[in-house]
């Protein structure tokens, strides 16, 4: 690896003491680019969610080494935003304040990148609504918006539409990618749907339990816009659902000797 916007070199990350530890993380080698979407699947318990907290700056206990733009990963920071799978809007803001978060919407710079966000999540209207007033998609828009006031170097996303119907799911997909294509923003989704990971992802990464551990990396070579129903998808997903199964297999087969 090197030159990589996001390089994770020998991760290994344990919780617990003694004979109660669990391994939840090992030796995970894995280099992202600047300007990628990539989404992380596996079984549940794999670690998918830790990974995105250790990026994040949110756990430090670890072994190895992670770098952002070639500078150790040593805590939170406006370098990096997370979007989790509910919203977590302050009910008491309207949709602006929300986006502005700390900062004050008084402030010329800050008012334009606010009205520019909410242009480009399409909730042009919407300013003064506050969270209650919001359907769920459009409480997940108003998050990816204020993940986005600063800028980060990269977006990270814990199954940020699993909550939601699968038409507004699929809404929001569609709302990720046209927000992924114009801010051109490296973003790493972590998901359980397979379709959801082959239809945004420009590579696939799938996870292994006991302990968490890239088991394969499938690039995804397809054109944008994606059409799920095309035989091209249809045999992508095949490919990754295969590598998946095998997955599961294993987390079953290892779970069966405990």
């Amino acid at each position: 690896m090197g030159n990589a916007l996001l390089e994770i070199n020998q991760l290994n990350k344990s919780f617990g003491r003694s004979k109660n530890i669990v391994h939840a993380l090992k030796d995970i080698e894995l280099a992202i680019e600047e300007g990628e979407l990539v989404t992380i699947i596996g079984p549940s318990g794999c670690g998918k969610s830790t990974l995105l907290r250790i990026i994040a700056g949110l756990d430090g206990e670890y072994t190895g080494k992670v770098t952002l733009a070639g500078e150790a990963i040593k805590g939170p920071g406006i370098d990096k935003g997370f979007i989790f799978q509910e919203h977590r809007l302050f009910p008491w803001l309207t949709v602006e304040k929300n986006i502005a978060s700390d900062l004050s919407l008084s402030d010329k710079d800050v008012r334009r990148r606010v009205d520019e966000l909410i242009e480009l999540v399409k909730l042009k209207g919407f300013e003064k609504a506050y969270p209650k007033e919001l359907s769920g998609g459009m409480a997940q828009r108003v998050a990816i918006a204020r993940a986005l006031l600063r800028n980060p170097k990269i977006l990270l996303l814990d199954e940020p539409f699993g909550a939601l119907d699968a038409f507004t799911r699929a809404h929001m997909q569609e709302v990720l990618l046209e927000i992924w294509r114009a801010n051109k923003t490296t973003m790493i989704f972590v998901t359980h749907d397979i379709d959801e990971a082959v239809f945004l992802a420009n590579r696939v990464i799938i996870l292994k339990p006991r302990p968490g551990e890239i088991s394969a990396v499938v690039p995804v070579e397809l054109p944008y816009p994606r059409q799920k129903a095309t035989p091209i998808f249809q045999s992508l997903r095949l490919q990754v659902l295969s590598r998946f199964e095998q997955t599961e297999e294993f987390a079953f087969t290892e779970g069966a000797g405990i």
